[in-house]
């Protein structure tokens, strides 16, 4: 068995309008396709960024996540994403108006890193 890249990662998000500016707008994947799709009662749309493919569902009546800070919950915990210079990151994050914590140094590896959250709390990692 040949388990060795990422197809895609999905995402449920609650607002399209809010959901599609912050992946596509504001970090800059390109859109691939969309689906509204009444039978499930929800909109899926793909977007691209460099080999990164987001598979992004909307659906309105999804449970939220529990508001930070809380507890751990199984399942996946973040998504990283490599950044040349995570300051600069922050600094574009802040014009954007993306929320984020801190610039701190990983425990394990000394790296500059920060999480920022999507529109409905999914923490994500910039780490350099």
């Amino acid at each position: 068995m040949k388990l060795d890249s990422i197809h895609h990662i999905a995402i449920i998000g609650h607002d399209y309008d809010k959901t599609k500016d912050f992946y596509v707008e504001k970090l800059g994947f390109d859109m691939l396709d969309e689906h509204h799709r009444p039978d499930k009662q929800d909109i899926l749309f793909n977007v691209r960024k460099g080999n990164l493919t987001l598979e992004i569902f909307i659906k309105e009546e999804a449970p939220k996540r529990p508001a930070l800070p809380a507890p751990e919950h199984t399942g996946l915990r973040h998504l990283a994403f490599r950044v040349a210079n995570v300051e600069e990151t922050l600094e574009e994050f802040d014009r954007l108006k993306i929320p984020h914590t801190e610039l701190r140094c990983d425990d394990f590896d000394g790296r500059k890193m920060a999480f920022f959250f999507d529109p409905d709390g999914l923490p994500l990692e910039i780490h350099e």
